[in-house]
């Protein structure tokens, strides 16, 4: 059987890996703790709002890249 601390330590990898900052990782640890998952959810939540604007900007500048690649293979 797993180990609290093994649980508790790949929570915190999989934040860091999903690219929440520090002060980000260490509030949903410490609501994890007290098990305040609601608000784990909410903090999340926000997190991949975020990541979504922020993929949504970089997918904006591909597509003006490849119309520009386009333009100028096509004359």
């Amino acid at each position: 059987m797993a180990e609290a601390n093994d649980f508790y330590g790949s929570i915190y990898q999989n934040l860091i890996d999903a690219g929440c900052n520090k002060e980000t990782t260490e509030k949903c640890m410490s609501c994890i703790g007290e098990k305040k998952i609601s608000e784990v959810l909410k903090i999340l939540g926000r997190h991949r709002d975020s990541l979504l604007v922020s993929l949504h900007r970089e997918q904006k500048c591909l597509d003006c890249l490849d119309f520009l690649v386009y333009r100028l293979r096509n004359g």
